[in-house]
Parts: structure tokens; sequence; C-alpha cells
């Protein structure tokens, strides 16, 4: 019983964090192009209010990128963990 709840626990948490991925790609893909846009600008432009933009911009970006990273190795663990339950209850009901 306690693997099973443990097992309906980990599930969970992965179903919110493949979403929670799945709303940080798409914010980081428009961070990304926002970043992009920013630098184009700055070489154009060549202000320091154009430089600070852009650094700010490819701030948001790092951060976002470094949540992502985060993210996908919450993911990789609690896949992990989904496995090593699922082959416990093997164990336990042989077929």
């Amino acid at each position: 019983m306690l693997t099973e709840r443990r097992l309906k626990r980990v599930s969970t948490r992965l179903v919110r964090l493949r979403e929670e991925l799945r709303i940080t790609d798409e914010q980081l893909l428009q961070l990304t192009e926002e970043a992009d846009d920013t630098r184009l600008r700055s070489l154009v432009s060549e202000t320091p209010l154009a430089e600070h933009e852009h650094r700010e911009a490819a701030r948001a970006e790092a951060a976002m990128q470094r949540h992502r990273i985060d993210l996908v190795t919450q993911l990789d663990a609690l896949e992990r963990e989904q496995d090593d339950l699922l082959d416990r209850l093997r164990e336990r009901r042989p077929d």
C-alpha cells in the first residue's frame, strides 16, 4: 500500500512538473526572442539604454534557462523514482 501511495504522489508530481516545463518552454521561447531583439537594437543604436535593455533581457532568459534545467533534473529524478516504485510493485506481484 505504501508503495502504491508513493507511486500515486510521484505520478501527480510528474504531471504537474511536465505542465510547468511546457509553460517554461513557451516562456523561454518568448524571452529568447526578446533577448535577440534587444541585442540587435543595442547593436544598431549603440546607446546605453539599449545596452541596458539587452542585458536585462539576457538575464531574464538565462534565469529561465536555469529554471528549465532544474525542472528537467527534477523530472528525471521523479521518473527514476517512479521506475523504482513500479519495479517494487512487480516484485511483490509475480505473474
